[in-house]
């Protein structure tokens, strides 16, 4: 039996998995299973895994399209390891990323479930960096995770498979948000720590979900339903994203749900002037929106 089960689940990206699958492969930490987990591409991802010889490495493929989480749990059902770990399919890891990670966790009491990483956020097309990230939290996460998400996406973490057997998979209702609400229903029950280097590079790019505002807006009405209580900071929390989501939607040229966006924000947080001023530039259109929010960032800087 494997030590760790790595989830790679790709769609429509047989240009950027190569790379994901190489940076497992080329691991310092050898004793792995890889399952990649394909969510009925159309395209040539199952030729381009069937190119690699690996006997590490299993393919699945769903046969119809579910989304990012089902895959994962599909990939955690399938997992024959105590330790799962997960790589978004444009993203890379570095080599030491799983020797590190598992060296911790197996020194480390049952109550810690899982260990991050440090990461580097790499411009796609240009390969610039745009800056690198170290962990700062660890112990009992359970209030802070409801503040913000320290321990960042998938590909940060090794998990022990018992994580998911108390706290659940993924949950497959969620447009977006999928690994932030896991992190924080794991951490009711376990305990973080983290290896304070860079190992992995997550590559920005304009086809992620980040960059989806209405899959962004599904996921946050779900996750206030689920998590926002009268906790004022808590409620702070989830109304400054409701912030950025109207933003985002004005500057795409849908004023109507930034504006929506932004009165939830308000009614999450009544007390920042910041939301009222970008609701009151909505109201102008998007052109004065856009031209004004250079001003409003130097006003709320």
């Amino acid at each position: 039996m494997p030590r760790v089960s790595v989830i790679i689940p790709t769609y429509g990206r047989p240009e950027l998995l190569p790379r994901a699958i190489a940076s497992v492969l080329c691991q310092t930490f050898e004793d792995f299973e890889l399952l990649i987990i394909d969510d009925a591409s159309q395209d040539t991802t199952g030729q381009v895994v069937k190119s690699i010889s690996d006997e590490r490495i299993r393919y699945c493929r769903n046969e119809i399209n579910k989304g990012g989480a089902a895959s994962r749990n599909r990939g955690i059902r399938e997992a024959l390891s105590p330790y799962i770990a997960f790589l978004d399919d444009d993203d890379e890891w570095l080599p030491e990323k799983l020797e590190l990670q598992v060296a911790l966790l197996d020194q480390s009491p049952p109550e810690v479930g899982g260990i991050y990483t440090g990461y580097e956020r790499i411009m796609s097309i240009t390969g610039e960096s745009l800056g690198k990230t170290l962990p700062t939290k660890r112990g009992d996460l359970s209030s802070e995770l409801l503040l913000s998400n320290p321990l960042a996406g998938t590909s940060a973490l090794l998990l022990r498979k018992e994580c998911f057997e108390v706290s659940g998979l993924f949950d497959e209702e969620l447009p977006s948000y999928q690994d932030y609400d896991l992190w924080i229903r794991i951490s009711k029950a376990f305990e973080f720590d983290y290896v304070n280097k860079v190992l992995y590079r997550y590559y920005v790019h304009g086809n992620k979900i980040w960059t989806n505002p209405q899959a962004l807006s599904k996921g946050l009405d779900i996750m206030v339903k689920k998590y926002c209580t009268t906790d004022f900071a808590v409620r702070k929390n989830f109304s400054s994203q409701f912030l950025l989501l109207g933003v985002m939607f004005c500057y795409g040229g849908n004023l109507e749900q930034g504006r929506k966006a932004y009165w939830t924000a308000i009614r999450l947080n009544p007390l920042e002037i910041r939301k009222y001023f970008n609701l009151f530039l909505s109201l102008w259109g998007e052109e004065i929106f856009k031209k004004n929010q250079r001003i409003e960032t130097e006003i709320f800087a």
